[in-house]
């Protein structure tokens, strides 16, 4: 599989309202089916852009280490992994990475990541 592609799967999300102290709330967000992905902040919208940085940045890390995440179910058809990476901050080294594996072609040549 190519890089697009992991970043593609449609993990399953738990999220969660968790209170901190008296009157003190965080929201909680995982994707338990990938290692360390999760977070937490007091604004929902917050946790999840923060939490798409940090799936993408997990994918991408270990399929460049060569341990590429688990597959629980097929990749989607009709994901934009750069869009969805520009959309939640990611740092702009990755989104070319992305955007070239989309492409099929690192330096000159098709390469798997």
């Amino acid at each position: 599989m190519r890089l697009s592609e992991y970043l593609s799967v449609p993990y399953l999300l738990e999220a969660q309202t968790v209170e901190i102290a008296p009157d003190s709330w965080v929201r909680r967000v995982a994707y338990p089916e990938l290692p360390d992905c999760h977070t937490e902040a007091v604004v929902l919208e917050e946790a999840l852009l923060a939490l798409e940085r940090r799936r993408i940045e997990t994918i991408v890390r270990m399929v460049g280490q060569g341990n590429p995440p688990a597959v629980p179910r097929p990749p989607l058809r009709d994901c934009d992994p750069a869009w969805v990476a520009r959309r939640a901050g990611v740092a702009s080294e990755i989104i070319a990475l992305i955007d070239r594996d989309r492409t099929g072609m690192v330096d000159g040549r098709r390469d798997n990541y």
